[in-house]
């Protein structure tokens, strides 16, 4: 019987996301007291798959910009009401979501942040850096910039590209990797970029390019790429406007500049406020923003703790930057962790505007092959962080050109909880999740249930048979993917090597970062500093993070931290067993490619999270004076 009633679902490969509105056979009415080509796309998505009689799209200049309102009558008629046209065509995916998950209501909202950016660290040789779903879509030599044409690969793929960042409100799109080549600000690249920016106009998507500092000197133009030469201060001004004369609507710029590497500012003793307000006069006769970025750490702080550096470089310059430019900080203050306290720059930093930057690709979560849904995480975050507080958020893509887009079927959930996050910040992780299940799987409850608390379960499994207690970056060396505790290259600097970061030795385990070690507690804003500086106090899943523990400590529930330890590291596989097992049961519901497609990641994750336990158990345990083991579950 299981076997029949899989058989009867469609087999099929992902490459719909959660678009799989069914066609109505009979096209609803879609009238407008508007014209235009986002306008027109709004119309034709409702009048393909709204299975209503009537709807309206009435612009409203009441409503603020990409904002909108639906409301209906007792006899069926569907009235969007959008501030402008972008808000017409949230309304309609709105209303087709609202189709598809259960049934139209009235709702009237509006974004939270005017930026909401997919950042993509794609290269222009296809590789994604930290990318875990194949190459880049964004095949350049099969875009035309002289023709203004795409191939038909690219057109397929930009056209649903651009639908699913619509129907969740993302309105804008970096390309390139922040570790930029010089040459996407050729001539013959942007001609290319030209072709995309078009092709992204009518979703309301705004092209940004990651610039490398160094752009003028490396394409030979300038003998030097310091901020305050005249030289390079017109290269970029007239660069940025041969930018604009062929994208009007273009971004701007985001930049990673001093960090690992990447040539900036401080190359010449210049501030990253000089850099950024340089570019920054380029771009705002256009209305262009410069995005630069806080993740700076090494040359000018040997020796300092690296979670501490953001802060102490970018603090003194508040205030210095131009009104155009904004900070973009990751949401922890090291790299992207499974659990990190919050980056505690987003208390520092009082008068330029900030932008928070998520992964959405599992660089740290078992890249493409885990089950990791990250909307609790953010959630999290949120908790610390009011979004009040932020001008905009950017999420590291996990797009490549794989059937799927992302990898793991699941791993699509990410990219649409980022949306829908970056719209609305207290939307509920489950909300979220369900939504995605009903219009990416089945609307069948006993799935949906299910799944649902898979999903909402996930991220703490991961925590837990990965770096649990507050460890941190424990990972092998570059993919950062598997466990490597012992981690020690005498090539690298010491704070990429694991044994920086959980200091384990016969006294116990854990970066001290209170008063009595680093001081990175004093970057927190009260109740914080004194919360975590507390041995007594300091929430348990940061333990680790702020404290070296005697490994016979003893914690809330009377075990000793060893003990926990254990406990967690064996809840975690435990965990990824029993997902292993509900989604044995959901093969009745899912089309048997992509249930078999998840059933093997399953497997794959089981594997893994095993090998993390007995890697850091045995690691650890060499520290530990010998004490009785807790059982490790099923094998």
């Amino acid at each position: 019987m299981l076997f029949l009633m899989a058989s009867a679902v469609h087999a099929e490969d992902g490459s719909q996301l959660w678009l799989r509105y069914a066609s109505n056979p009979q096209s609803a009415t879609v009238t407008a007291n508007t014209a235009s080509p986002t306008v027109a796309i709004a119309i034709d998505e409702l009048k393909r798959y709204y299975r209503g009689a009537t709807v309206s799209l009435q612009k409203d200049p009441s409503l603020k910009p990409e904002a909108f309102a639906i409301t209906t009558t007792a006899g069926g008629q569907v009235t969007i009401a959008g501030g402008d046209d972008c808000g017409l065509l949230y309304g309609a995916y709105e209303l087709l979501r609202q189709q598809a998950t259960g049934g139209v209501h009235a709702i009237e909202t509006a974004p939270r942040f005017a930026l909401r950016l997919l950042n993509h660290w794609d290269n222009l040789d296809l590789s994604v850096e930290r990318g875990y779903a194949g190459k880049s879509i964004w095949r350049w030599e099969e875009i035309d910039g002289d023709q203004g044409q795409m191939s038909a690969w690219m057109q397929q793929h930009v056209e649903q590209y651009c639908r699913a960042n619509a129907s969740i409100g993302i309105n804008g799109s970096v390309l390139n990797n922040v570790n930029a080549s010089p040459n996407i600000l050729t001539d013959a690249y942007l001609k290319k970029v030209k072709v995309l920016a078009d092709a992204f106009r009518p979703y309301g998507i705004r092209v940004y390019l990651s610039i490398n500092f160094a752009s003028p000197m490396v394409l030979g133009a300038t003998a030097t790429a310091d901020p305050l030469d005249a030289s390079v201060a017109k290269w970029w001004k007239e660069k940025a406007d041969d930018i604009y004369r062929m994208i009007p609507d273009f971004g701007g710029f985001l930049v990673k500049a001093n960090s690992e590497g990447q040539p900036g500012p401080g190359d010449y003793h210049r501030t990253h406020a000089d850099g950024a307000n340089m570019l920054a006069a380029a771009l705002k006769p256009h209305k262009g923003i410069v995005m630069w970025r806080s993740f700076v750490y090494g040359a000018n702080h040997k020796g300092e703790d690296r979670v501490m550096q953001a802060v102490s470089e970018f603090k003194p310059m508040d205030g210095l930057f131009a009104d155009n430019v904004i900070l973009q900080s990751k949401n922890g203050p090291l790299d992207f962790q499974p659990r990190e306290p919050y980056a505690p720059i987003f208390d520092n930093i009082k008068q330029t505007p900030q932008m928070a930057e998520l992964q959405i690709t599992q660089e740290y979560l078992g890249q493409s092959l885990h089950l990791v849904y990250l909307a609790p995480m953010w959630r999290e975050f949120f908790g610390f962080v009011s979004p009040q507080l932020l001008t905009g958020m950017a999420g590291v893509a996990n797009i490549g050109d794989t059937d799927g887009w992302c990898g793991h079927p699941f791993s699509q959930a990410n990219w649409y909880a980022y949306g829908r996050l970056a719209w609305n910040p207290d939307l509920t992780s489950e909300g979220i999740a369900r939504e995605w299940l009903v219009q990416t799987f089945t609307k069948e409850k006993a799935f949906v249930d299910a799944m649902t608390e898979v999903m909402m379960s996930s991220r703490e499994a991961c925590v837990d048979y990965m770096m649990p207690l507050g460890l941190h970056h424990i990972f092998k060396f570059d993919h950062h993917y598997g466990p490597e505790p012992d981690g020690f290259k005498a090539e690298y600097p010491l704070e990429w090597c694991p044994v920086y970061y959980h200091k384990a030795d016969e006294g116990g385990v854990g970066f001290e970062r209170t008063t009595k070690g680093t001081g990175a507690v004093k970057q927190y804003r009260k109740p914080y500093s004194k919360l975590y500086n507390s041995l007594k106090t300091c929430p348990e899943e940061y333990l680790l993070w702020f404290h070296h523990v005697a490994w016979d400590y003893k914690m809330k529930n009377g075990k000793t931290l060893w003990q926990n330890l254990q406990a967690h590291y064996n809840r975690g596989v435990s965990e990824v067993e029993r997902y292993c097992d509900v989604w044995q049961q959901m093969r009745p519901y899912v089309d048997a490619q992509r249930w078999q497609h998840v059933a093997d990641l399953l497997d794959t994750q089981l594997d893994n999270a095993r090998e993390w336990r007995k890697v850091c158990i045995d690691y650890f345990g060499g520290f530990v004076a010998p004490s009785p083991a807790l059982p490790e579950g099923r094998e």
